[in-house]
């Protein structure tokens, strides 16, 4: 009798553990459904009006990048391919790159302070002052004095020393600009066109609204090749 009641007690234990594994399959699942597949390509139909840009107004081809300026992949991209891409489509009235600041890390970080979205609404406040050219020179500026994701380092009082390096700004409509939160709303609907679109991961570039995919099919690993054949066939 003992030993029935034990194996009756074990098959119970394993009844249960089978449903709380089909259970915890069922809940991941449902929380990938609606995600693109992996190697899909997402649509990003980006309202622009009023996003900073380099390049011609003339320019057939629009390329967005997607990029949060805590994120230490969007610098490397900023270093590396966003040179190449200047001076063979920018600069030669090919495109008109524009940047469309995600300020998702640091609450994926759980930080004190969202310092992810105070420069994200402090390169508006730069925009706001002196155009593409300032917003250019102060991303720049953001990029290099980047800190550890993991670390609240884009504080406001940081950043008001940062965008006074930037020509043309300032200091004082600065200040205001970004210790009242001006910008704050405009950031909000940036992250919302980011999240209508499905995007994922930082940095993420559209052409013409159709993301671009790296040759080895890893997010945010993009070499100046994958985007260069991508706006090689949107400009035909």
């Amino acid at each position: 009798m003992t030993r029935l009641q034990g194996n009756n007690s074990n098959r119970t234990v394993l009844v249960i553990g089978t449903l709380a594994a089909a259970a915890l399959i069922g809940l991941a699942i449902f929380a990938v459904q609606g995600k693109p597949a992996a190697g899909a390509g997402l649509k990003g139909n980006f309202n622009l009006a009023g996003q900073p840009y380099n390049g011609q107004d003339s320019a057939p081809v629009n390329v967005v990048v997607v990029e949060d300026f805590k994120c230490p992949v969007c610098k490397s991209f900023e270093e590396t391919v966003a040179p190449q891409l200047k001076d063979k489509y920018v600069d030669t009235g090919k495109i008109k790159q524009y940047t469309l600041v995600w300020p998702f890390l640091s609450e994926v970080a759980r930080l004190n302070e969202n310092d992810s979205k105070f420069a994200a609404q402090a390169a508006k406040c730069v925009y706001d002052q002196g155009g593409n050219g300032a917003f250019t020179s102060f991303k720049s500026i953001l990029f290099r004095a980047q800190g550890p994701e993991s670390q609240a380092w884009a504080t406001k009082t940081r950043l008001k020393d940062l965008a006074g390096n930037v020509e043309g700004v300032d200091s004082a409509a600065f200040n205001t600009c970004l210790d009242t939160d001006v910008t704050a709303a405009r950031v909000d609907a940036d992250e919302k066109q980011v999240n209508d679109a499905g995007v994922n991961a930082t940095p993420t570039v559209f052409v013409n609204g159709a993301q671009v995919m790296t040759a080895d099919g890893k997010q945010g690993s993009y070499a100046f090749a994958d985007i260069s054949r991508a706006i090689d066939a949107a400009s035909k």
